[in-house]
C-alpha cells in the first residue's frame, strides 16, 4: 500500500510504502524507486536511515540492527563502501 504523492501515474515525490510482509520505506520518490532521504524499516527490527539513488542505498545512511550493531558511513549500489564506522553489539 502506498500513501504519498504521485507524478503522471507514477509514486513520485514524499511517500510511504507499506509491504505486507511488515517493510516499510518512507521518504523520497522518483518515477516509483526510493530515490533521496528515507528511512527503510523490517520487522525484525532492522533500520536504514539515509541516502538512496534508483532504488538502492546510495551516500551516506546508517543501518542499525536489532542486536545493537551498526554502520553508519558511505553506501554505493547498495553496499557499505567507502568510509564509515561499524560498531558491534558489545560497543
Amino acid at each position: 500500500m502506498f500513501i504519498g504523492e504521485f507524478y503522471n501515474n507514477n509514486i513520485h515525490g514524499k511517500g510511504v510504502y507499506l509491504w505486507s510482509n511488515g517493510r516499510k520505506y518512507e521518504g523520497d520518490w522518483k518515477v516509483n524507486k526510493m530515490h533521496g532521504s528515507g528511512t527503510f524499516s523490517w520487522s525484525d527490527g532492522r533500520r536504514y536511515m539515509g541516502e538512496y539513488f534508483d532504488d538502492r542505498k546510495n551516500g551516506y545512511g546508517e543501518f542499525v540492527w536489532p542486536d545493537g550493531r551498526s554502520y553508519k558511513g558511505d553506501w554505493l549500489n547498495g553496499k557499505q563502501h567507502g568510509k564509515g564506522m561499524y560498531k558491534t553489539s558489545q560497543g
